[in-house]
């Protein structure tokens, strides 16, 4: 079973590495071939790529012209430095040993810059959001240069999980990144709704946090099938099965 989240925007740095374990991510090649492109790039034309404010644009280009690829100093595990709502329900600062080897076996990041990522592979601070239009050889933009790669990244893990399940965690723009047609699996994406003038809405707060918190769930409970889903209910989301499908669970509350 693979679980699928996207990364954050936000990023916390002021640590250093605490895991018991870390790793190295799968694609530091391509990773460092888009910051030798952005590093060339001024931070006027950052902020009109990334539809930045000048301010992150200037910090950006900094974390850029730093990023070494190989300076411990200057790193963290992925699922430790990426803060914000969904890492706010994931709450991995407070993962027992147990549950960092069942994430780092598990729980994979989706990610602009580095593409593939487990939870306690080695990164430095960036920002590279996958719907960015970035033109890398052939591929219009980042979408096109990640999805063979990212695909077939998914296909191995999941012939190495022995389980054709995936839980697909992450927001439209980074799972359109990768090409389900030609991947066997059963992929479950849940889908969380409140009680917004007595409809269930998507609220995008709520909703993010809770990705994050089912990913938990599952982390912590050590779920292997998508039948086990249907006991999440923390901050108080039950399964509405009245409104579910087989591959989107709804869970609602209020």
């Amino acid at each position: 079973m693979i679980i699928l989240l996207s990364p954050a925007k936000t990023l916390d740095f002021s640590d250093g590495i605490s895991a018991i374990r870390t790793s190295v991510p799968f694609f530091m090649k391509e990773a460092a071939q888009l910051v030798s492109m952005l590093k060339q790039k001024s931070p006027a034309e950052l902020m009109k790529l990334m539809d930045i404010s000048p301010s992150l644009a200037q910090l950006n280009a900094e974390r850029f012209n730093q990023w070494t690829g190989n300076d411990i100093s200057l790193m963290k595990e992925a699922v430790l430095a990426f803060r914000g709502d969904v890492y706010t329900g994931l709450n991995a600062d407070t993962f027992s040993q147990e549950d960092q080897i069942f994430a780092q076996n598990h729980l994979r990041i989706l990610s602009g810059l580095y593409g593939w990522l487990r939870p306690f592979d080695l990164i430095e601070p960036y920002r590279l959001e996958m719907g960015t239009t970035l033109k890398v050889g052939k591929s219009p933009d980042l979408h096109g240069f990640w999805r063979k790669k990212l695909s077939k990244q998914l296909k191995e893990d999941i012939k190495l999980q022995g389980s054709k399940l995936v839980i697909n965690l992450a927001s439209n723009e980074y799972f359109s990144a990768i090409d389900i047609k030609g991947i066997q699996a059963e992929i479950v994406t849940p889908v969380f709704k409140d009680l917004i003038g007595g409809q269930y809405k998507v609220v995008s707060f709520f909703a993010k946090k809770a990705r994050g918190m089912m990913a938990s769930y599952i982390i912590r409970n050590r779920i292997v099938s998508s039948d086990e889903l249907i006991g999440f209910t923390d901050e108080g989301y039950h399964y509405n099965p009245e409104i579910s499908t087989l591959l989107k669970p709804v869970f609602t509350r209020g």
